[in-house]
């Protein structure tokens, strides 16, 4: 699969404890198809919680990306209500969301979802304990 920002770049999969991210050794974006944000979370309640909060951005002036599974133009979504706003890609068609460097990283520290630095630790060791920020 092609990274969405860098185009015609081949992301590669990482796999640890049952979930696997698409993460593009250019740019460090992470792409999660749907239910790999789940699976991190571990806990079904607070992963329905974050995604319910998800906010489509109609007034931003960020690129649009096109999802690097069916090739729609993606939505840009507002998580969580700390400033500055925190912007995501979301496949329209449901097909996963799209991480800038960071920003996942983000998304976990301001919901305040990860207590115990469970879901930071793993991104360390998937990315070889390369800082995840």
């Amino acid at each position: 699969m092609d990274c969405p920002v860098c185009k015609q770049i081949a992301m590669v999969t990482l796999e640890l404890n049952e979930v696997e991210i698409d993460y593009c050794i250019q740019c460090e974006g992470i792409w999660l198809d749907a239910g790999e944000l789940e699976l991190l979370l571990g806990e079904p309640k607070k992963a329905k919680e974050l995604l319910n909060s998800f906010k489509a951005d109609t007034g931003v002036t960020e690129k649009i990306r096109k999802c690097p599974i069916c090739y729609k133009k993606m939505q840009k979504i507002v998580v969580g209500s700390v400033a500055p706003k925190l912007l995501i890609d979301r496949c329209i068609k449901g097909d996963g969301l799209w991480f800038d460097k960071g920003e996942l990283h983000n998304i976990f520290e301001n919901a305040q979802l990860d207590e115990n630095n469970k879901i930071k630790a793993l991104l360390t060791d998937m990315f070889n304990h390369k800082s995840v920020q």
